[in-house]
């Protein structure tokens, strides 16, 4: 049966390598590489199903076409579980190799598409490595280049006699350093397509204390925001926001060298909604009044909630003022 099986399929454009034993022929495919491996279930030494076994815990193991008489429905089912790419049951007859040249064919295509979306794969996954890597160097250069403009603008400042002058400048430098922010959060982190608020707030924030700290009075300022995830677009917005927001209550909630503290929170509102907020405990606003500052920064804070596809709304508080703005996370 065996040597009949050989010369049909050698007739039939096969290359054939046979062997006496289950052993043997996990020898042999131990030792070359075959495109597929057809297994009788009656074999000398061991049976079917303990070489599909062993052929299966191979390095590289090809797909098995396992061969089972015309009652024996239950092993080939316990083989196609233990591995076999198909079953052929045997027959004495043309029929039985029209079959096993029929499995044969299928089993390669499948095997063939497998490697195929399988290098696909890999090369999709060096191609998403590549692009990362050079994603993360952008947001690198960036970031270097955003400090440059920073550095600029600073010494710009310090040249100027105008205090109005000087402190246009110092609120550019101060939204500069929030976009910068989030390029360093970009290169520095893992996933080079969305930002840690927490993480991003909090460093935007020390940079706010440091710039702010010469303003009259001792403003604090407090964080306090959930580790939330936005997309780099997002970031940036919300980022700029803060700055605005921060930077508004710094210089109009509380009287010149009084101080007091002013609060930043980030938190879900939802399942798929953001509510960031700005409060402070100061002088306040009428009910009816628009905040002070309706200049570039006011027009800034409108752009970028428009951005998120929201608007920052502004609630009097007895004391102080509350910013609120709600936005859809992704």
């Amino acid at each position: 049966m065996r040597r009949l099986a050989a010369r049909t399929l050698e007739r039939r454009g096969y290359s054939v390598t046979v062997a006496d034993s289950g052993a043997e022929g996990v020898m042999l495919a131990a030792g070359q590489p075959f495109d597929l491996v057809a297994v009788d279930h009656y074999m000398p030494e061991m049976d079917g199903l303990e070489t599909l076994e062993q052929l299966k815990a191979l390095p590289e193991p090809p797909p098995v076409v396992y061969v089972t008489g015309s009652d024996e429905g239950r092993i080939a089912i316990a083989a196609l579980k233990a591995g076999a790419a198909d079953y052929v049951v045997k027959t004495v007859g043309e029929d039985f190799f029209d079959l096993l040249t029929a499995s044969f064919e299928q089993v390669l295509e499948r095997s063939r598409l497998t490697r195929e979306k399988a290098r696909a794969e890999e090369d999709l996954r060096a191609s998403n490595a590549r692009l990362e890597t050079l994603l993360s160097e952008v947001n690198h250069r960036v970031a270097n280049s955003l400090q440059l403009v920073s550095a600029m603008v600073r010494l710009q400042a310090g040249a100027l006699s105008d205090p109005a002058a000087r402190a246009a400048l110092d609120d550019t430098q101060r939204r500069i350093g929030a976009i910068a922010q989030v390029h360093r959060r970009l290169y520095s982190a893992n996933d080079v397509e969305s930002v840690d608020m927490h993480d991003y707030l909090k460093s935007l924030i020390d940079e706010l204390n440091e710039t702010l700290s010469c303003d009259d009075g001792a403003n604090t300022l407090h964080l306090v925001a959930e580790s939330i995830r936005l997309p780099t677009d997002k970031a940036v917005s919300l980022g700029v926001i803060v700055t605005e927001l921060v930077t508004n209550a710094c210089k109009y909630a509380y009287p010149d060298g009084v101080g007091g503290e002013i609060r930043v929170l980030l938190r879900r509102d939802g399942d798929d909604i953001f509510l960031l907020a700005v409060e402070d405990d100061g002088c306040g606003m009428p009910a009816e009044a628009t905040p002070k500052g309706t200049g570039l920064g006011t027009k800034l804070i409108r752009a970028m909630a428009q951005s998120l596809h929201s608007a920052v709304e502004y609630e009097p508080r007895t004391p102080g003022v509350r910013a609120t703005l709600r936005a859809a996370m992704a």
